[in-house]
This record gives structure tokens, C-alpha cells and sequence, in this order.
């Protein structure tokens, strides 16, 4: 499948983004006579949406295991209790946004793409890691996956 097809699942290179980086991580293509199809982006930082939620998905369930890997051993755990008790974020870590816009296709397709946006608060932290994923980032690295 070509990357100029609406239908296509190859990864693409994410976009550069204030502050981190925007994935494609599915797409979502408009039917005539019935629902919505969906296709999940065959890439490896972000893991394919779970049908189950339906409303937002928690950091460690969207990034792929590798990820989550790296992240606690370059950053640190993700949160820890105080001696209070409470539950701290770590500052270092990044923030997760999810990002829908339209695009029309040749042919006069339109989809909607839904991309995760990957926000680090630290610049270098953000650079370290698109050494660590650069492959992926620029969407040589892919796997196949199925929604």
C-alpha cells in the first residue's frame, strides 16, 4: 500500500511539535452507508488504541513497552508517593495529548487522523529521546498491528 492511499496503515515520520512530537496513530476514514472504519498505523512507539476505553487512554497504556522501558530508566518512575502519602508526578516525564484534523485525499477522500502528541517539559530530555526512537520517529521502524 502506497503512503498516498487513505486507506494506507505504513508508518510515517512523526512531526515535529513544540516541546516533543505528534504520531499518527490512526486513521479514520468516513463511510457512506455505515460507521466509521478505522485503521491503526503500523508504527512501534504507540500502541494500538484498546476498544474496551472509550474515553482517554493513561500514558502507559498508549506508548509501547520499549518506551515505558527507556522513559523509567532515563527519567525515572513515572510517580511516587510522598511522605504524606500523596501521589507526585514526575516532572520530567512527558505529557500526553491526543490531536484529530481532517484531511482531504485526492479523489476527494476525507479522513480524519488521529495522532498522539509525545510533550516533554525538558528539552533535553526531549532530544535524548529522539535519539533513543530516531528510526521510529521517522517511520523506518514499523510493525504490523490490527485494531
Amino acid at each position: 500500500m502506497r503512503r498516498d492511499d487513505p486507506t494506507a496503515i505504513a508508518a510515517v515520520p512523526a512531526e515535529a511539535i513544540a516541546g516533543g512530537f505528534r504520531v499518527l496513530v490512526m486513521r479514520e476514514l468516513a463511510l457512506d452507508d455505515g460507521p466509521p472504519a478505522y485503521a491503526v498505523i503500523g508504527q512501534t512507539l504507540m500502541r494500538a488504541p484498546p476498544r474496551s476505553i472509550r474515553h482517554g487512554v493513561a500514558f502507559a497504556l498508549a506508548v509501547g513497552p520499549e518506551v515505558m522501558a527507556w522513559l523509567t530508566a532515563t527519567l525515572g518512575r513515572p510517580a511516587w508517593r510522598d511522605e504524606a502519602g500523596e501521589t507526585r508526578r514526575n516532572p520530567r516525564w512527558p505529557a500526553l495529548a491526543w490531536h484529530r484534523a481532517p484531511r482531504d485525499w485526492p479523489g476527494g477522500t476525507r479522513t480524519t487522523e488521529w495522532s498522539a502528541d509525545i510533550l516533554f517539559p525538558q528539552e533535553a530530555d526531549r532530544i535524548a529521546f529522539a535519539h533513543a526512537f530516531g528510526d521510529a520517529l521517522d517511520g523506518r521502524e514499523a510493525v504490523s498491528q490490527t485494531a
